[in-house]
């Protein structure tokens, strides 16, 4: 359990003794409360301060803390922010999910990051350690990043280093690269199903979302255009290189006839290339941005998922017009990511340690994948997986009739295995049921034990 809520944890059984005091009364000090809560002095620290915020207790320095005098408050009055905000933009229900990991104690067999066993956490202490000695660590960089860094990203999309802007993040990335592109109001079309954040990020934009369902090897072309052609819509999302939640791949000549679509509508693709660097059995595809000299491709890449989700760098990168548009208004949403933050990219992708991360971390994963497929059929085989994906972090199965996602997805958190709820990859209603699995954070054992611990769930 992270120290934030073992300290609220602390702090909701303090309240709880607080209420039977009186005004003035003195609370025991850190050390016996350190005691008989078994935690360290940090935490009980954390907690009387979360009570100081509520103005439950006062800390007087010298003497201790005290039961602080209850004053009847008001019940707030929150109606008029319905009414000032209007309708809202946002899917509650699939943001509350959307990075959801539980506590330390549940089994992470979904979850869209490494584990930490598999950050680099030595090359990145060494990196940090280095740059940080460097004056160009604590000074601004240009709003659309550090030159060097763009240098290194362009190289791998077969970009001018001018057509890349750094963001904080991938899903940042997205929000920044739908709302810019778009206007509120507007449409976006993305595969289906697709990942939960683009359809929020969408939202979040004042976009109306429609979906045209997605196979094997990707969109369905011919369902693209007549959405196309429906919806006059000016932006198509899509994942071409190991899509979550499914792990398809973009066939080659539906790569070639989506440009061709998106030339003939005069749209844009905004290409989330999320999972470039987490390619297992194979050489990932080249980029669509690639293949697209005149704009249409506008790609956003991260370091999050094939580094460490605490790293929050990304980048967008984009031609023309667009990327002189997405570049001029970055001003508004902040001056420039964390100069500390891109170096320490930077000094990770030029090492030699980038390439011995990679190598380690296919092995890794290839080994986690074939684990969780194995826990699945062994103990799950009612459960069908629809592929087993050559890159990526997820594996993507049907519920047999007559589970439902949503129960089953509740129902495994409550035993403590954390899947994913299949429903919040459509835009609609879900054709079937479905459930995501992850295995970047799961181990073998992990894996094992919470596809019996599901099995238990569905039996019950």
């Amino acid at each position: 359990m992270s120290n934030d809520n073992r300290s609220s944890a602390v702090a909701a059984q303090i309240r709880a003794e607080v209420a039977d005091l009186s005004p003035g009364d003195k609370l025991p000090g850190v050390r016996e409360l350190s005691g008989r809560f078994h935690a360290s002095a940090a935490t009980i620290s954390a907690a009387l301060a979360e009570l100081s915020a509520l103005g439950l207790v006062r800390a007087e320095p010298g003497r201790g803390t005290f039961v602080a005098r209850r004053e009847r408050l008001r019940d707030a009055d929150y109606s008029w922010q319905t009414q000032a905000l209007g309708p809202a933009r946002v899917d509650a229900d699939r943001a509350s999910r959307l990075g959801g990991y539980g506590t330390p104690q549940h089994l992470p067999l979904s979850w869209g990051y490494l584990a930490p066993e598999l950050v680099p956490n030595d090359e990145l202490a060494r990196a940090t350690a280095r740059v940080a000695k460097h004056s160009r660590a604590w000074q601004m960089t240009p709003v659309a990043g550090s030159p060097d860094l763009r240098r290194v990203i362009a190289a791998d999309y077969r970009a001018d280093p001018g057509d890349v802007l750094i963001v904080p993040g991938g899903q940042q990335g997205l929000a920044y690269a739908l709302r810019t592109l778009a206007e509120p109001g507007g449409h976006i079309i993305t595969e289906s199903p697709s990942y939960p954040g683009a359809i929020l990020a969408a939202q979040s934009a004042g976009l109306t979302v429609s979906s045209v369902p997605s196979d094997a090897h990707g969109i369905r072309i011919e369902a693209l255009a007549d959405e196309l052609e429906r919806s006059r819509a000016r932006v198509v999302y899509v994942q071409p290189t190991y899509a979550n939640p499914t792990g398809a791949v973009l066939a080659t000549e539906r790569r070639a006839a989506l440009i061709e679509l998106a030339a003939t509508h005069g749209a844009f693709i905004v290409e989330d290339d999320w999972a470039r660097h987490l390619n297992l059995d194979e050489q990932a595809p080249p980029p669509l941005f690639a293949a697209d000299p005149n704009g249409h491709v506008v790609t956003v890449m991260t370091l999050s998922k094939p580094v460490s989700p605490g790293l929050r760098l990304g980048a967008v990168i984009a031609r023309g017009p667009a990327g002189e548009r997405l570049r001029a208004a970055r001003a508004a949403e902040d001056l420039c990511v964390a100069p500390l933050t891109q170096e320490v990219s930077h000094a990770l992708l030029t090492s030699p340690g980038w390439k011995r991360h990679r190598t380690q971390l296919r092995a890794e994963l290839a080994l986690r994948r074939d684990a969780l497929v194995h826990a699945i059929h062994t103990s799950l085989p009612e459960v069908a997986l629809q592929s087993i994906p050559r890159g990526g972090l997820h594996l993507w199965a049907r519920l047999p009739q007559p589970f439902s996602s949503r129960e089953v997805a509740d129902r495994a958190d409550a035993a403590g295995v954390l899947v994913g709820d299949g429903r919040h990859f459509f835009v609609n209603e879900p054709p079937a049921q479905f459930l995501r699995f992850s295995f970047g954070a799961a181990t073998e054992a992990q894996a094992a034990a919470g596809a019996r611990l599901l099995a238990q769930v569905l039996a019950a």
